[in-house]
């Protein structure tokens, strides 16, 4: 069985600070794939570059304080890149994938576009560039999952104020035709849908820091594990971590029937 958890930290540091690192060392996970990291190499402790019993990789964005990715490996992998090939994205660090034998995983942070209209035309910049990699990677014919935040609310389901934000960045009918899109044509499978395709509540994966979001569990669900067709059916187990509050963002864990027979 293959474990794999995504988390956006909302910075690397503020996480540590409350708690993140001694609940994934007891996790069991195979891989971690992380968002938002927030820092730059010299931020990282000891401990954030070399935690027992993982190999590290990291893509900082150039910004101080600003993006960045990370995947944690219990083995390493063959191939390690951070390039999208589009230097407007690569500086931002929004991009990291680990090849393994027959496995690819991708730790992905796709914009979000909440804070300005600049900010939601990179944003749909980003998503259309982004869709001709996508359909390229599950044209590949390797087993891929991309684990992240990807900034969009799909279904009615997935948020709790779907009503109310059908206006708003994350939930725009443009982004989520295009998520469908990702889905019926681009040929990749949501695999904590495929699991609770009617789940709500529980499903959330991020809340607000304002109007007590957290407390009345107004949340969204926009962080996914993508897969392609030849991981469908092996994610045998998804959930999303709420004991604990590390982020802004709550962890999503999934455990894959691991390598194939």
């Amino acid at each position: 069985m293959l474990r794999i958890i995504s988390l956006n930290l909302n910075g690397i540091r503020s996480a540590w600070q409350k708690g993140f690192f001694p609940w994934a060392m007891a996790q069991n996970a195979d891989i971690l794939c992380l968002q938002e990291l927030k820092a730059q190499p010299s931020d990282l402790s000891s401990e954030m570059k070399y935690p027992l019993g993982y190999q590290t990789y990291y893509h900082h964005g150039q910004r101080k304080g600003y993006s960045g990715v990370g995947i944690w490996c219990r083995h390493s992998p063959q191939r390690v890149t951070h390039l999208l090939d589009c230097p407007e994205f690569d500086d931002e660090g929004r991009y990291l994938r680990v090849d393994f034998d027959r496995l690819t995983v991708i730790s992905l942070y796709q914009p979000s576009g909440s804070s300005s209209p600049e900010r939601q035309a990179s944003k749909f910049r980003f998503i259309n560039y982004f869709y001709a990699h996508l359909a390229e990677l599950a044209a590949s014919g390797r087993d891929t999952i991309i684990c992240g935040d990807w900034n969009i609310a799909h279904q009615e389901i997935d948020l709790k104020n779907w009503r109310g934000n059908r206006k708003n960045s994350g939930f725009l009918p443009e982004e989520r035709a295009w998520i469908s899109r990702v889905l019926n044509e681009a040929g990749w499978i949501d695999a904590y849908r495929e699991l609770h395709p009617t789940a709500t509540d529980e499903s959330y994966t991020w809340w607000s820091n304002r109007g007590q979001a957290w407390a009345k569990n107004v949340g969204w669900r926009i962080d996914y594990h993508l897969v392609t067709a030849g991981l469908a059916g092996r994610a045998k187990r998804a959930s999303v971590y709420k004991a604990e509050r590390f982020s802004d963002h709550a962890p999503v864990t999934i455990d894959y029937d691991w390598p194939p027979n």
